[in-house]
């Protein structure tokens, strides 16, 4: 398998991208590193998306992916926009994706991601190792409603240190959205530690039928990050 070097570029996948809080916010602060503090809420973060062909990518084959884990405070995107992220869990259908991000001290393994559009609902579920353990139903409505355009950090760990990554976007969002439905399958997964609050408090999100990134942008230890 060749070696796949940053930065790569993905366009148009079909992307369920959403944050909620957590059941048990104690669970979440013990997926997280000590020296990472939580946002004050514990928020967590699911991307659940699903790139059709090789022809979206400057070098990744065709791939599904989900990740989540925790907000964090005190690491925002340089515009403030959006809070840093650590990931908890990553499930991604491609060994070479896997190694890329691996490479990058993300917790990647083995997994594969399917999104349904159907008569306006949308189903996105998740398998860890061929056993579906997440999925999550959302109402699309017709039509564009904004462009969400910006960026994203990750903070991974690599070696002891840890890495700040900044990832921009582009991505059309669809019209009349909203998460209906979420669901952690099988509770003995370490994965349903990140398990919503009841009733379910979603507190930002999208469906895009066409998003854009690059995988990852500025990559640095995180102390040198403003």
């Amino acid at each position: 398998m060749a070696v796949i070097e940053a930065p790569q570029l993905v366009t148009a996948s079909r992307m369920l991208y959403f944050t909620w809080i957590p059941a048990d916010p104690e669970a979440v602060r013990a997926l997280v590193p000590e020296k990472l503090e939580l946002a004050p809420d514990a928020q967590c973060f699911i991307n659940q998306y699903v790139v059709d062909s090789t022809d979206q990518t400057s070098a990744f084959e065709a791939y599904s992916l989900t990740y989540c884990g925790a907000d964090l405070s005190g690491h925002d995107t340089p515009d403030g926009a959006v809070p840093g992220r650590w990931w908890t869990h990553y499930f991604n259908s491609s060994a070479e994706m896997r190694d890329y991000a691996g490479r990058r001290g993300v917790p990647a393994s083995v997994g594969n991601t399917t999104l349904v559009l159907e008569n306006g609902v949308l189903t996105a579920t998740t398998e860890a190792d061929g056993v579906p353990v997440i999925r999550a139903t959302a109402t699309v409505g017709e039509g564009i409603a904004d462009i969400g355009r910006g960026q994203l950090r990750y903070i991974t760990d690599i070696d002891g240190t840890h890495m700040s990554g900044l990832y921009p976007f582009h991505a059309p969002l669809a019209a009349g959205w909203s998460v209906t439905d979420f669901e952690f399958l099988e509770p003995d997964h370490p994965v349903s530690a990140l398990r919503p609050a009841d009733p379910l408090q979603v507190t930002w999100g999208f469906y895009s039928p066409s998003a854009s990134f690059c995988y990852p942008g500025g990559e640095g230890p995180l102390a040198t990050q403003p």
